[in-house]
């Protein structure tokens, strides 16, 4: 199934794919009449596995493209897509220079160095800080400060710019996985009657809604807000499915009908806990053994769970599980409220 100029692009191979679609047979017991599937993309294997794998594919596969030596990118400190950004480099054999915005305001000590932190200093990054979190242009100027004083040395640094006005070539990722699903639907079944994804960036959204759209599926895709507000958030989905048609040099197939987007669990904002979060972060465990993080994947399962109270009877609910696990350990303090008497250390 070929989609524009998809399969010409340069592409690093670095996940384990296809993952798989697992049924959550407990958890839909729990919730009422709806068959509940999850789609494994934080088995992906690189770094501790998740979905930015799939989009750093596509940036990696430019720098080295390119003959770069270095990668550079930002995010927040507990960003998942920066670890798996230094595990990339490593893995073709080039350095990483990672910027970590402050996007959630007075956080703890274990935040600043656990989970994300941690692995990207055992994978041998450069880390550098940004002051400020919801500043992607300046982020991304100073970015390419860090990048012109390597170039004086004589490096390749190469930049993966996420805010908007740059190609989404990330996104590309997920139209590839969209491709996956619709093959392992054709083999294995079932047909879904909705898919539900994390919005952040909306990277991972868009692609999945474009890929889907691009090859003739009109399952329903609905991303939950994990960064901003659905009234931001759905112009910046409108921008990258048209930035993606723009380089695959097709007709964009998502129209605005498309675009579902809730915000109903985002409060109080990125990265900060809520009722809701801590309750999907507990059940899934409890029926499913499965570990959501608190900033994406818990909060798109608050979400997808609210959209399970309201589904009828035999519907098949597919959650896109991105991953992010270490967060976990960045979180501890947040996540306390879980822990049951007997579950804690004597």
């Amino acid at each position: 199934m070929s989609i524009g100029k998809l399969d010409d692009l340069p592409r690093a191979i670095l996940s384990h794919t296809p993952t798989p679609i697992d049924e959550m047979p407990n958890l839909s017991k729990g919730m009422g009449t709806a068959n509940l599937y999850v789609k494994r993309d934080d088995c992906t294997g690189l770094g501790m596995g998740g979905n930015k794998a799939r989009q750093l594919e596509f940036y990696v596969g430019e720098a080295v493209a390119r003959e770069s030596d270095s990668i550079l990118i930002t995010g927040a400190v507990q960003s998942n897509f920066v670890r798996m950004a230094a595990a990339a480099a490593r893995k073709v054999g080039m350095e990483c220079h990672i910027q970590l915005e402050e996007r959630v305001p007075n956080p703890s000590t274990i935040y600043r160095h656990s989970g994300n932190v941690l692995l990207s200093k055992i994978l041998g990054a450069t880390l550098h800080t940004f002051p400020r979190g919801e500043d992607e242009e300046g982020a991304d100027r100073q970015l390419e400060e860090i990048a012109e004083t390597l170039r004086s040395s004589d490096r390749k640094p190469y930049v993966i710019h996420l805010g908007p006005g740059n190609p989404p070539l990330g996104a590309l990722g997920y139209v590839v996985a969209a491709r996956e699903i619709i093959e392992q639907i054709n083999e294995n079944g079932p047909e879904f009657d909705e898919i539900t994804v994390a919005s952040g960036s909306g990277a991972t959204h868009a692609g999945l809604l474009f890929g889907l759209r691009a090859l003739g599926s009109s399952v329903p895709v609905r991303g939950i807000c994990v960064r901003r507000a659905k009234d931001l958030q759905h112009p910046r989905i409108v921008s990258r499915c048209q930035e993606i048609a723009d380089l695959l040099g097709i007709e964009n197939p998502v129209s605005e009908r498309d675009i579902d987007i809730s915000d109903d669990v985002l409060a109080p904002g990125y990265g900060k806990m809520n009722d809701a979060v801590l309750e999907a972060i507990r059940l899934t465990a409890h029926t499913e053994g499965i570990i959501l993080d608190p900033v994406y994947t818990g909060r798109a399962m608050a979400g997808f769970l609210n959209r399970v109270r309201q589904a009828k009877d035999g519907q098949n609910l597919l959650f896109i599980h991105t991953g992010g696990q270490p967060a976990v350990f960045g979180y501890e303090t947040d996540l306390e409220p879980l822990f049951s008497d007997h579950a804690k250390v004597q």
